[in-house]
C-alpha cells in the first residue's frame, strides 16, 4: 500500500528529526520534504513531488504558522495544513482554521493523537469537524451584520448540511446519503467553491456558519 506522503515545516532542527523518524517508524507515512522556515517553503512551491500532507509549525521567527497559511490561501492548489502549536489561545487557533488549517494539535501530542489527526485529514478531509465547530461558534472574523444574497440549490444545501454534520461523513459516505454517484457529491462541492470562493471543507463550514445556512448554527 502506498505510503502517505508529508512535508514538514519547523524551525527547530531537532524537532523535525524527531518526528520524522517517529512518522517513518509508523511504516504508513514517509516525509518527502523539510523546512526549516516559512518562506523558504513558500519558494518552494510547488514541491515536486508533491506531498499528500504538510505538518507546519505555529512558531517559527519571521513568518509564524498563521502568515504562512494567509499565503497559502492565495494559491490555487488547495494544502493539507495539520498545524502543530504550543499555543492553543483561542484567537490562534481559531484564525487557523479561519485561513485553511484543516487540524491543530499540541507539540506534546502522542504517537497515537499525531497518527489519527494525519489520518482524519487524509481520509476525511479535516481532524475533527467536533472541535472546529465547537471553536467558530465563538468567532465571526466578518464585520457584524453583514449580509449576502445566497443562493442554493436543494441538492448544495443538502451536501452542506452533511458536511457540516458532526458525525464527519466522507463523500461516499454523502454519496450514499443522498443517492447520487461521488462525482456528484464533487460537483456540488465544486460549485459551492466556486461562486464563493471557498477553497476547503473548513471553508464550507466557515461559510455555512458566517450566514447560518445550516445546522448546528441556525438561529
Amino acid at each position: 500500500m502506498a505510503k502517505t506522503t508529508l512535508c514538514i515545516i519547523d524551525d527547530h532542527a531537532i524537532v523535525r528529526h524527531g518526528l520524522k523518524e517517529l512518522l517513518q517508524k509508523m511504516n504508513t507515512y514517509e516525509v518527502i520534504h523539510e523546512f526549516d522556515n516559512g518562506e523558504d517553503f513558500l519558494q518552494a512551491l510547488p514541491l515536486q513531488p508533491p506531498p499528500d500532507m504538510y505538518i507546519l509549525d505555529y512558531s517559527m521567527p519571521n513568518m509564524n504558522g498563521i502568515e504562512v497559511l494567509k499565503a497559502l490561501e492565495e494559491k490555487d492548489t488547495e494544502y493539507k495544513v495539520l498545524l502543530l502549536t504550543q499555543h492553543f489561545e483561542e484567537d490562534i487557533i481559531n484564525l487557523a482554521f479561519h485561513h485553511g488549517a484543516r487540524g491543530f494539535l499540541h507539540k506534546n501530542c502522542s504517537a497515537a493523537e499525531l497518527k489519527y489527526a494525519i489520518d482524519n485529514i487524509i481520509t476525511i478531509g479535516f481532524n475533527n469537524i467536533t472541535d472546529i465547530l465547537k471553536r467558530i461558534r465563538n468567532f465571526d472574523p466578518s464585520p457584524k451584520n453583514q449580509k449576502a444574497e445566497i443562493i442554493l440549490t436543494p441538492r448544495e444545501l443538502h451536501f452542506l448540511q452533511l458536511v457540516c454534520n458532526e458525525e464527519e461523513y466522507t463523500y461516499e459516505q454523502m454519496a450514499n446519503i443522498m443517492n447520487v454517484s461521488v462525482k456528484s457529491i464533487e460537483a456540488y462541492r465544486t460549485a459551492l467553491f466556486e461562486k464563493y470562493s471557498i477553497k476547503s471543507k473548513v471553508g464550507l463550514v466557515l461559510f455555512s456558519y458566517k450566514y447560518k445556512l445550516t445546522e448546528p448554527f441556525l438561529e
